[in-house]
């Protein structure tokens, strides 16, 4: 193996001890990832906004001494403002918006000591659950070129199965780490509603369905990330319950015998893809192993009326979004500025009245409260990830006649992570099978409002009984050889 193969696989907490020991410099591991970017981003199209003299830059000052100091990062081009660095939502709309100021989360990342090295691949607004944005073109899995990354955090999870970088920023409004973490056989970790800030530019977003972290190659990564940036910012309207300790300190704590039930159904009965059901009941399987008793068993969802309500949320918000952006900009965008199935969610939100905005969210609250009584009896839920393995790019398009068919179709994919956004509840997709095709199926795990102590002590076990760091796709090997 070549210096390179050494350093791009390492998780970022491995980094950043190599840095803290003086055996390596913070600008080796940023030249480094550099040389990987550009190796293969012209393949995997994950990072569309390089800030590599910024990154250079930062490695030669003064880094902070956080848990990742000279640990290369990406940020995804969404939620995320760094101030004099485009940020365009993946929209054309957007290609010139330049922000004046960082985010708070942007700020608590670089105060962990990681390097920014640039800006990832999102579809436009991170409406779908994959990654093909009009405006830059797809990403592509790591795993299989011609088959999606999943979205709306596509970008990042190509990025880290790729070892761009060890871990990157995502966020997640109805799935949107969980579903590019399966498909790209990464860990990712959406955290309790409050968990992260959002401010100063929001306080939530579409009623508190958004929530921000990370996609991770290893779960210590994600505890500590999230110890980093994790709290109430000032102003904030409401923040998570306080942990009874720091995250990473529950990594490798035995998590206790859990009852943990399992469901490879969706809520309304429909058929789940083989490979996923698979994959759920081998991991029930390794729980069993592992000493925990797990049951089928299943929440009560409130079916068609809870989907109802969330797109009305979501088109509401999509409506919001370009309404905002009118303000900000002062230029009223018209249909010829975004992509038809945007255009159509906004038009499809602007008929919403306030009753019925509120209606939905008064209807998502008391789903929220039904499903919590659930976890009174089990300390986890586990489902798949996905209703399907990663899907060919070009499933989700739509067409001028029907601008909405993209929609449906992503609709289908992913019954099982919304309704976590719905509840605010944590939620994990863990890497534990990979199918006949060797593409990776993701299983997620659900724990209790505020409770994700249990899913890393959980997440850790699995790890080390069934571990995915060294499993690479096929179109990395030898990809580094001569660097």
């Amino acid at each position: 193996m070549t210096k390179l193969d050494d350093l791009i696989f390492l998780d970022a907490t491995a980094q950043a001890e190599l840095v803290r020991k003086k055996e390596i410099q913070a600008i080796e591991l940023v030249e480094a990832a550099v040389e990987r970017i550009e190796q293969l981003n012209p393949i995997l199209n994950a990072v569309v906004t390089p800030m590599y003299e910024q990154a250079r830059e930062a490695a030669a000052g003064d880094l902070p001494g956080g848990p990742f100091t000279g640990v290369p990062f990406l940020i995804k081009d969404l939620l995320a403002y760094y101030k004099g660095v485009r940020m365009t939502l993946g929209s054309h709309l957007m290609s010139d918006f330049i922000p004046d100021h960082d985010s708070e989360l942007v700020l608590r990342m670089k105060r962990s000591g990681l390097i920014i090295l640039g800006k990832t691949n999102t579809p436009e607004f991170g409406i779908l659950p994959t990654t093909e944005p009009h405006l830059f073109g797809p990403s592509r899995n790591p795993w299989d070129t011609e088959r999606t990354t999943g979205g709306s955090s596509g970008g990042s999870a190509a990025a880290v199965a790729a070892g761009m970088v060890p871990m990157a920023h995502g966020n997640d409004g109805g799935g949107s780490i969980r579903i590019p973490a399966s498909c790209c056989g990464l860990f990712g970790l959406k955290p309790t509603r409050g968990r992260n800030p959002l401010g100063p530019d929001f306080g939530d977003i579409m009623g508190g369905l958004v929530a921000e972290h990370a996609i991770t190659r290893s779960v210590r990564d994600s505890a500590a990330l999230l110890d980093a940036t994790a709290g109430p910012d000032i102003g904030d309207p409401y923040w998570a319950p306080p942990p009874g300790c720091p995250c990473l300190q529950e990594v490798g704590v035995e998590p206790g015998r859990l009852r943990i039930a399992f469901i490879t159904e969706t809520t309304t009965g429909g058929r789940v893809h083989p490979d996923c059901v698979s994959a759920v009941k081998d991991a029930a399987a390794l729980c069993e192993e592992l000493g925990h008793e797990v049951v089928e068993a299943a929440p009560t969802v409130g079916g068609e009326l809870v989907s109802k309500s969330f797109m009305v949320l979501w088109s509401s918000g999509c409506a919001a979004t370009l309404e905002g952006i009118a303000h900000m900009t002062g230029k009223r965008p018209g249909p010829e500025k975004v992509e038809p199935l945007t255009w159509a969610l906004c038009e499809m939100g602007r008929k919403h009245n306030s009753t019925e905005y509120v209606l939905a969210i008064q209807t998502l609250q008391r789903e929220a409260r039904q499903v919590a009584r659930f976890f009174v009896d089990y300390d986890v839920l586990l489902t798949p990830t996905l209703r399907e393995p990663p899907v060919p790019l070009g499933t989700f398009d739509s067409t001028p006649d029907q601008p909405l068919k993209g929609l449906d179709r992503a609709i289908e994919f992913v019954p099982f992570t919304p309704i976590c956004n719905v509840t605010g509840q944590p939620a994990i997709s863990v890497p534990l099978f990979w199918n006949g095709k060797e593409l990776p199926v993701g299983v997620q795990f659900v724990g209790r409002f505020g409770d994700e102590a249990t899913l890393f002590r959980l997440a850790a076990q699995l790890e080390e009984a069934r571990p995915w760091a060294g499993r690479r796709p096929t179109l990395l090997e030898g990809s580094s050889d001569g660097a």
